[in-house]
């Protein structure tokens, strides 16, 4: 299907979303679920980084919190600790990149932002922190709101719905009121894999991806290397880039304008090849 186009204000710099774009992961964290995404020192970091953008990237996404299932959390302080040096170097070495970070801090996100970077990224849409939607509101950036059932302690413990898809659009329907009153203009939707759904729920949401569309908002996928692929191949983390790759395809043929990878390269030249199909040329 052919994108429906859109076009977000990072802080200045209009992003055309009208062909999709690749957010590349740079997570500042020794806890992530996929070891090799793990750039835990600034030189890791900015090789990191120039790998990403020289490979096609036009987001590079931020992380310090690990938010794999069970992970210990840190503090507001200590992401900032790690974010901010990664900003300021990245903006240096890389003046046109845009950053978005992730987390779910209110005080994280003004900081950063301040310090530089584009778009907040926030798994819990606003939910682990009753300032997040204000201060989006009031940074005047663009806001990527995902659905999560629990936390990140505690999304994989029992997750429940009598039907996922219903209830994730219902969440965001709500969502969006709420960001629209709080005055965020860029709302982007990210139906939350492996955040509180089971292997069912993953591939209910993928078969069904299109639906979201009714919300009139930039979709984004986080499939990269996650359990929904390797838990079902029989494989690990590591071995999950083919699946990745057999994923971000299906997305993309269901009007995704943002896929979240660790490998930028075969997200890149995925897209090249669905965008080559879908103009007819």
């Amino acid at each position: 299907m052919k994108l429906t186009p859109y076009t977000i204000n990072c802080r200045g710099k209009l992003l055309d979303l009208a062909g999709p774009v690749v957010m590349g992961i740079i997570n500042l964290t020794d806890d992530s679920f996929y070891a090799e995404s793990r750039s835990r020192h600034l030189h890791q970091v900015m090789e990191k980084a120039g790998q990403h953008l020289a490979e096609g990237a036009g987001i590079l996404d931020l992380g310090a919190q690990s938010t794999r299932p069970g992970a210990t959390l840190i503090g507001a302080k200590e992401e900032l600790d790690r974010l901010l040096p990664a900003i300021h170097a990245i903006i240096n070495q890389y003046p046109e990149a845009v950053i978005s970070v992730d987390t779910w801090y209110a005080e994280v996100a003004e900081k950063t932002v301040q310090a530089g970077a584009a778009i907040i990224n926030d798994v819990s849409a606003g939910d682990m922190d009753a300032q997040m939607l204000p201060t989006a509101g009031r940074l005047q950036v663009p806001y990527i709101a995902m659905h999560m059932q629990g936390t990140p302690a505690t999304m994989q413990q029992a997750p429940q719905y009598e039907n996922v898809v219903q209830e994730v659009l219902d969440y965001f329907i709500q969502k969006l009121a709420q960001c629209r009153a709080a005055g965020i203009a860029d709302v982007i939707i990210d139906p939350g894999f492996g955040f509180g759904k089971t292997l069912a729920h993953n591939y209910a949401l993928l078969r069904h991806l299109e639906l979201f569309h009714m919300l009139e908002c930039p979709l984004l996928a986080g499939v990269s290397r996650k359990s929904m692929i390797y838990r079902l191949l029989g494989t690990t983390a590591a071995e999950a880039l083919n699946g990745t790759t057999v994923i971000h395809t299906l997305a993309l043929q269901q009007g995704v304008h943002l896929l979240r990878v660790h490998d930028v390269k075969a997200a890149a030249e995925a897209v090249r090849i669905w965008q080559y199909i879908s103009n007819g040329e």
